[in-house]
């Protein structure tokens, strides 16, 4: 079965992931932590990574019950069809999520220096490398929704996916 993309109505992605999962769905609602300002206080909150967006594995044909769940307002696709997303981009997700690093939203890039990380907690994941202030962020996307999620990782983690003419392909891309 593939990953579907569910559009959920505002705020409503915890409440259709557990709906989901209690009607025996596989569900992914990737989140991040932050931190937020009131006038009296600060806390740290858990706010998703793809608001408005929750994924689902499925039988396209048999997508009944998913569109009833409460909150859900249908699969995201191409006119009227629903688009599923690929497992590589899920696992990307996944294994950014796992690895602890400060992950966040990021505009969507379609295009840019694609990367392949060789070291580190996400060795063997590629997305695309974009520098912030000094810092090196992988970004990783989901076509489908048009949304990516930067994680901060370490310039000796990296090397280019397709390496240009003279450039080693074995040396970390730091620098280049």
């Amino acid at each position: 079965m593939d990953w579907y993309a569910v559009r959920v109505k505002s705020n409503f992605e915890q409440t259709v992931a557990q709906a989901l999962r209690g009607k025996g769905y596989e569900e992914f609602s990737p989140a991040y932590r932050t931190l937020r300002q009131w006038s009296d206080r600060r806390k740290v909150v858990h706010r998703p990574l793809f608001p408005g967006y929750v994924f689902c594995r499925l039988d396209v044909n048999d997508r009944l019950p998913v569109l009833t769940t409460p909150g859900a307002m249908g699969l995201v696709g191409y006119g009227n069809s629903p688009g599923p997303v690929s497992q590589e981009e899920i696992e990307g997700i996944r294994r950014i999520l796992n690895a602890k690093l400060p992950a966040s939203q990021w505009p969507y890039l379609p295009a840019g220096e694609k990367v392949h990380i060789i070291r580190g907690p996400l060795a063997g994941l590629e997305g695309v490398l974009v520098c912030s202030k000094n810092d090196y962020r992988l970004v990783v996307s989901v076509h489908l929704l048009q949304r990516s999620v930067a994680v901060e990782i370490d310039g000796d983690w990296i090397r280019p996916s397709h390496p240009s003419m003279g450039v080693n392909a074995d040396a970390p891309a730091a620098g280049v």
